[in-house]
């Protein structure tokens, strides 16, 4: 599926749809929206809207009334289509809230009344006399208002030809149900002392003296447990948003008549100056007026080096200041920011994210048709003999009831919770069944490179001295003077001198030269620290060693700091991003499960092909801005690619969505952590490979036990059409595809890790 974009004289519209069921309702509903005149809609199962592109001017209730009349709800997002780019919906929204609370209370109440039920029908010592009342009393509500969201599904399904679970579900409970009543009311199985005692012969049974509460209820709570679980999970989809909005500064210190005013962000309007200090976010983008500092852009570019800002160059909201005092003029503010630009780029590629046919859903399409024809048939059959009515109905009833499938409500619940569970121990969290399948089919993983193949800090990796100089006194001096300094390159180096000389002794006299690095006197030499040029303006200059050396470091992508003391060149120390002592196991195993990597990122080439060269990477993207970095994404997959994206970055998180399966770093932003499908707790590339096999295992896992949940029930057809099927067996049937499901989900706990 793909994101619908506004031709000229088109308005982009998003509805927020109610009562989804399974990606068949989404498609349901996309036809019923693109067949209205001028009108080109998508529509997400997973984040439960609607993208729609429509005639400039066109009547959004008639969009709602078209969702309406295809069985479902439609509505505005508050303060969604007057400002792309800002969600403003609370997250924690009445609706939102009240859908799930609801779901649960259906849970919660199912849990407490089915258990009774399925004890007394399974457990012959607890039938007390006129169980069989007690049961009905605990048994309707479950399976009229438990199951109700399934009733109601099944019928809006009914109306426009289609079956899925939802129909399966309704299907089997309400038979289960009205022939317990006729069987209660009309037949024998109301009378004093009726038992169901253990009995597995095949022989004809009398329909009228059966109740099978126990499944209607049993079938019911098993599938609302999931229902839940996956709501819940869902819920989540709008949080990226969230995340991405609240990094922006909530308030700034403008500049008026001199002074420094505080106000909120909301008030700062295009033209406006304002101060930013060390340390503090930078609150909207616009051009620098005064000061110059060290600017950590690296959420938007991947550019692992700060970036140095003087007068006149442009800043981006939400970066960070990390060096001086920084004097800016707004130039867009609100949703023209490039951060709210981002934020748009996210929700749209979650928009667009290709819906997964849920396994369930498909299987029940064919097999819901074949086992109403297999009972219409048993029912044709047996008048045709001439059998009673009674025994007619009970044989085409019992087909009804024995493919109900019990089983089909823990195929895919046990499995993913086990495996999830297995997961969240070794660092990997899946978000729900729709992630799973997603890995089955990928075949190309695209990698970010800051944080994710590389650990995403500046590190000292080389230290180069002149002849006549020792290495140490190099390193000692610089760090030295380093240390005082709060810039990162600086920083980098004060942390390598000290864990390869322990302490550092304290400058005296200390500048910092901005844009250019520092001076200072340290044990009796005056020492300059920072750019080539700064020591030329202290007429020092660099031998031809050095030269060599430092063009070699730069030529790699490195950052180079140049030393020197008493009025000569010393020496260059040089610092980069390193990678992940890791990584290139993880290449190794990428490569083996059949994915062939990418490395994408918005660093500079140079330090981009330095590192997968390093790792064994073959193809690069380099210099990537954060919606070029989706346009990658998407070109691959125009390409007949399924992508995966690992990243862990704010630039990663519109990638991450845009991709067929996104994982993030749990230790990125938080924004990525909510754009992907899976979480990698451990910063480790590895985990990614083991997510991936993991979660093939669980598809795996899941689809073998959707099918043995249908084989029990399917070798019991046979019997139930020739009218042999008694409680008991139906039971038992039940009960071994149900332990099997658990049995055969419980073996996803000896999943090991590639790591060792």
């Amino acid at each position: 599926m793909t994101t619908s974009i506004p031709a000229a004289g088109q308005d982009s519209v998003e509805l927020e749809i109610g009562g989804m069921t399974c990606a068949s309702c989404a498609n349901r509903i996309e036809r019923k929206l693109n067949k209205l005149d001028g009108v080109a809609a998508t529509v997400n199962y997973a984040t439960e809207k609607a993208k729609v592109s429509a005639p400039a001017g066109y009547d959004t209730a008639m969009l709602i009334a078209s969702v309406e009349q295809a069985g479902y709800t439609a509505t505005l997002p508050a303060g969604k289509n007057s400002q792309p780019g800002a969600d403003t919906a609370d997250p924690d929204a009445p609706t939102d809230d009240h859908e799930l609370l609801a779901l649960r209370q259906r849970l919660i109440g199912a849990v407490v009344l089915s258990v009774p039920v399925i004890a007394m029908a399974m457990i012959p010592v607890l039938q007390f006399t006129y169980w069989q009342w007690a049961s009905l009393a605990l048994a309707s509500p479950v399976i009229l208002w438990g199951a109700w969201p399934f009733h109601l599904a099944a019928w809006t399904n009914l109306r426009h030809g289609a079956a899925t679970m939802d129909t399966l579900i309704s299907m089997g409970t309400l038979a289960a149900f009205l022939w317990s009543l006729y069987a209660l009311f009309f037949g024998t199985a109301g009378m004093t002392g009726m038992t169901h005692a253990f009995s597995f012969t095949l022989s004809p049974s009398d329909g009228a003296s059966n109740i099978y509460l126990e499944v209607g209820s049993g079938v019911t709570t098993f599938i609302l447990a999931g229902r839940y679980f996956e709501k819940r999970s869902k819920r989540q989809a709008g949080a990226a948003l969230r995340a991405l909005l609240e990094m922006g500064a909530k308030e700034v210190a403008v500049l008026r008549d001199g002074t420094e005013t505080k106000i909120a962000i909301a008030d700062l309007h295009v033209g406006d100056e304002f101060v930013v200090r060390p340390g503090e976010k930078i609150a909207t983008d616009g051009v620098a007026t005064a000061g110059t500092s060290a600017v950590d852009a690296s959420m938007l570019t991947g550019e692992s080096v700060p970036v140095e800002v003087g007068p006149g160059d442009s800043v981006t909201g939400a970066t960070v200041n990390v060096g001086g005092r920084l004097q800016v003029r707004a130039t867009r503010v609100g949703s023209d920011t490039q951060l709210a630009q981002m934020a748009q780029l996210v929700e749209d590629a979650q928009t667009g994210k290709a819906d997964v046919q849920r396994l369930a859903d498909r299987i029940s399409g064919i097999f819901v048709p074949v086992v109403i024809a297999i009972a219409l048939t048993t029912l044709a059959a047996w008048l045709g003999t001439g059998a009673s009515v009674t025994a007619a109905f009970t044989a085409a009833v019992a087909v009804l009831v024995i493919a109900c499938p019990c089983a089909l409500g823990l195929a895919t619940p046990t499995a993913l919770l086990v495996g999830t569970g297995r997961g969240a121990q070794m660092g990997v969290l899946i978000k729900g069944p729709e992630v799973l399948e997603s890995t089955r089919a990928v075949d190309t993983i695209v990698l970010d490179k800051t944080g994710t193949v590389t650990t995403g800090t500046m590190t000292l990796t080389d230290v180069v001295a002149e002849p006549n100089t020792e290495r140490v006194d190099l390193l000692r001096l610089a760090g030295a003077l380093e240390n005082a300094s709060e810039h990162p390159v600086a920083q980098a180096i004060a942390r390598g001198a000290t864990e390869n000389l322990g302490s550092l002794p304290t400058p005296d006299d200390f500048v910092n030269m901005e844009g250019k690095g520092v001076r200072g006197v340290v044990e009796g030499h005056a020492v300059i620290v920072g750019r080539e040029s700064l020591l030329a303006d202290w007429s020092q200059s660099l031998s031809s060693n050095l030269t060599q050396e430092k063009q070699r470091a730069e030529n790699d992508g490195k950052t180079v700091v140049v030393v020197g003391w008493d009025g000569a060149a010393r020496g260059i120390l040089i610092v980069a991003d390193t990678v992940k002592s890791t990584s290139c196991e993880a290449i190794r195993q990428f490569k083996k499960l059949g994915l062939t990597p990418v490395l994408l990122t918005g660093d500079n080439s140079a330090v981009a092909h330095r590192i997968a060269a390093e790792v064994g990477i073959d193809t690069v993207y380099a210099e990537v801005m954060p919606e070029d970095k989706v346009a990658v994404i998407t070109a691959l997959q125009a390409e007949g690619k399924t992508v995966a994206m690992v990243g862990d970055g704010v630039n990663d998180a519109a990638a991450l969505a845009q991709a067929d399966l996104g994982m993030a770093m749990g230790s990125g932003a938080d924004v990525a952590i909510e754009a992907a499908d899976i979480t990698l707790v451990r910063s480790d590339l590895r985990s990614a490979a083991d997510a991936i096999r993991l979660s093939r295992t669980t598809l795996k896992t899941i689809k073998t036990n959707l099918f043995w949940a249908f084989a029990y029930n399917v070798a019991a057809i046979p019997v139930a059409t020739l009218g042999f099927l008694n409680p008991m067996l139906a039971g038992a049937a039940m009960a071994l595809s149900s332990v099997f499901v658990v049995a055969n989900s419980l073996r996803l706990r000896n999943f090991r890790s590639a790591r060792g």
